[in-house]
């Protein structure tokens, strides 16, 4: 009884589940798992298995009593700085005129491309839900292509570790060399100047300027406010 009377206390009730926003973002660790992992073909072929997971996720939570989902698709992950640190001269047509990898981002779209088609059927199969699609990668890919625009330093540089000489300490570590000298990771001066946290995560700052986009409907599909995300339900 003591242990129910907690989980009372901690837990919204039943019926407040329905009136949630479900915010789903899955997908970019499976796609740099694979880009380390598997090579490209053979990552492009577990792209729908990837999706169907997060499809039967919705679908559950459906059954339970979730309405409004907001579905995020994934990032440019041919942008991120801690991919672009390993390559050094790379081939003409290798990076695109920003500076990512490109064909690192194709798979990122390919990955999009079947999460919207996945996400158009899902509004179909599930009626009375109100189901957004969200244009992350646009989001993301827009501020790293414009950074200095936006009061940033240059998009693939890092705020927090050590990445010089051939050397690299991740953020808050600490490298002893050979010679007795120790090289530490720490946060740069000032983050809110900087995209990248520690080249795999964003910034606050880099976050704030994402989410003010995408909760005006910017990036939406439908091209609706977060506030009216539960368009289907009301």
């Amino acid at each position: 009884k003591k242990k129910h009377s907690c989980r009372n206390q901690v837990l919204p009730r039943s019926k407040e589940f329905g009136d949630a926003l479900y915010a789903v973002d899955i997908g970019q660790n499976d796609i740099a798992y694979g880009l380390r992992t598997v090579g490209d073909a053979q990552l492009l072929a577990s792209i729908p298995d990837i999706i169907t997971q997060l499809v039967l996720a919705v679908q559950h939570l459906y059954t339970q009593g979730a309405r409004t989902f907001w579905i995020h698709n994934t990032g440019p992950i041919g942008c991120l700085p801690s991919t672009l640190l390993t390559i050094t001269n790379p081939p003409p047509g290798f990076l695109d005129n920003h500076g990512c990898v490109k064909s690192q981002n194709d798979i990122a779209q390919e990955f999009n491309r079947q999460l919207k088609s996945r996400v158009m059927k899902l509004r179909t199969d599930l009626p009375h839900a109100a189901i957004t699609y969200v244009d992350i990668y646009a989001a993301k890919y827009g501020l790293i292509s414009s950074s200095k625009q936006h009061g940033f330093v240059e998009a693939r540089k890092i705020c927090c570790g050590y990445h010089k000489n051939g050397i690299d300490v991740g953020c808050g570590g600490i490298l002893a060399l050979p010679n007795g000298t120790q090289i530490s990771g720490p946060s740069c001066e000032d983050p809110s100047t900087y995209i990248s946290w520690d080249g795999v995560h964003y910034t606050e700052a880099a976050n704030h300027w994402i989410a003010s986009r995408l909760i005006n409907g910017s990036f939406s599909d439908p091209p609706i406010p977060i506030t009216h995300a539960c368009y289907a339900t009301s």
